[in-house]
């Protein structure tokens, strides 16, 4: 089988399901990281999962960064529309219903596919965005009044901090997105998460 561009997983829905669920891994995850928490968000849904083209010492991410929360942004425009161009060719591969893709991201999976809504690029209109940051400040916000988005942070996330992911919620807001905020207490259940879903450098 054709990996479309990247290497990835597929797993068909579990009934009749149209809903398929875009996992986006942490930096030193993979493609199979994602897919047990994909199963427990939606036991029918099916799932897609593709493995970060970068590498950083060794680590899969979805774009580079310059330094611990510092983003190359060329390189997250150009990843992020090679992940929508990956994106339209496994929906004509794998029969995915576009209107009822939801992509679910951690750290850099999340921050990857916020990078595509603000850009205008993203084929999902609802999100589940674990550990996200600003990926990106573009010069002109997209339409996003059909788009639903949950973030999730912790309270204390030295990297995530509560004021980058308040302001992740204001750029969505402003391009018209619906978009509800939660904040975890930051313990030792997010190290066990994170270890299972990739690191939590963003």
């Amino acid at each position: 089988m054709s990996d479309l561009g990247f290497t990835h997983r597929f797993v068909p829905a579990h009934s009749t399901s149209a809903r398929t669920l875009l996992l986006l891994h942490g930096t030193g995850a993979d493609e199979n990281d994602l897919l047990d928490l994909g199963r427990a968000f939606d036991s029918s849904a099916a799932l897609l999962s593709p493995r970060g083209k970068v590498l950083e010492n060794g680590a899969p991410r979805f774009f580079r960064r310059l330094a611990e929360g510092i983003f190359d942004e060329k390189d997250v425009v150009a990843r992020a529309h090679e992940l929508a161009g990956f994106v339209d060719l496994a929906a004509t591969e794998y029969k995915i219903d576009l209107e009822k893709l939801v992509a679910v991201g951690y750290s850099n999976g999340a921050n990857i596919a916020a990078a595509m809504l603000l850009l205008g690029v993203a084929q999902f209109s609802q999100g589940i965005f674990l550990r996200p940051m600003v990926p990106l400040k573009p010069p002109t916000l997209p339409d996003l009044k059909h788009t639903r988005v949950l973030l999730s942070a912790g309270q204390v996330d030295p990297i995530a901090r509560p004021a980058i992911v308040a302001e992740l919620e204001q750029l969505l807001r402003k391009a018209g997105a619906e978009v509800t905020l939660q904040f975890q207490a930051f313990d030792a259940e997010r190290g066990r998460f994170a270890r299972h879903l990739g690191s939590t450098g963003c």
